[in-house]
């Protein structure tokens, strides 16, 4: 696991999309993907790399179009990003669940 440096923790665009701890953007289907999006750049700027979590498929969906999103805001600064997913399992009040997460990295030039 990645970990940052910074206050990222204390980031709040709403109670559906919240860091965990300094290293994990979480996102839920209610999640607004343009706040998403600007999270992941911010991060992306500054760290060169961030993990996205969503639990359930409304809530991949909303970080998949928010990845798309940070790509546009990216793109100001002449950066680009892949991600790879995979599968994770996360404790949650107890109850284990099956999270997708996505590594996003800048994309090296030459891809």
């Amino acid at each position: 696991m990645t970990e940052y440096s910074n206050t990222l923790s204390s980031y709040r665009d709403d109670s559906s999309t919240q860091y965990d701890g300094p290293d994990v953007i979480k996102v839920s289907a209610k999640s607004r993907s343009t706040a998403v999006a600007g999270a992941i750049a911010g991060v992306i700027r500054e760290h060169r790399h961030a993990e996205v979590q969503a639990i359930g498929a409304g809530a991949v969906n909303q970080a998949v179009k928010a990845l798309a999103i940070a790509r546009g805001y990216l793109e100001r600064d002449n950066l680009d990003i892949v991600f790879l997913p995979y599968f994770t399992e996360v404790d949650i009040d107890g109850q284990e669940r099956t999270a997708v997460r996505f590594q996003v990295e800048i994309r090296p030039p030459n891809l």
